[in-house]
């Protein structure tokens, strides 16, 4: 397994565990949660799901020509933008999805790239 593949799935594993760790609280403190944790878990699903596809549109264009590289990129992001429009229209439509906890469910992947690297910093000055 490549140094890029482990780092991708240490990620999505941390971004599980935070969406698990951050269900319980719900669960825990809400008195109807479940909306709260479905909004939550699709949010984060989704996340996921456009990290994957940016990981794999990254590693294609390495091996493009290279006046086919801005067109691709340019193309998936778009589709990964309209993925985000699609689900937020969802999540704004359906009564059983809580809107603010599907935005927060789409900031997991850049909460724990954040996390990673502050706790990389500190480890580094002690």
């Amino acid at each position: 397994m490549s140094l890029v593949e482990n780092t991708g799935h240490k990620i999505i594993r941390r971004v599980v565990i935070l969406i698990i760790i951050l269900s319980g609280i719900i669960l825990i403190t809400i008195p109807e949660p479940k909306e709260y944790v479905l909004g939550l878990i699709f949010g984060g699903i989704i996340n996921l799901l456009n990290f994957r596809l940016m990981s794999i549109t990254l590693e294609k264009s390495l091996n493009m020509p290279q006046g086919k590289i801005m067109p691709y990129i340019l193309a998936n992001y778009m589709i990964r933008y309209l993925i985000y429009g699609i689900v937020l229209t969802i999540a704004a439509l359906a009564d059983y999805l809580n809107f603010l906890m599907v935005i927060i469910g789409f900031f997991m992947v850049k909460v724990i790239i954040l996390l990673d690297t502050f706790y990389d910093m500190i480890k580094k000055n002690k």
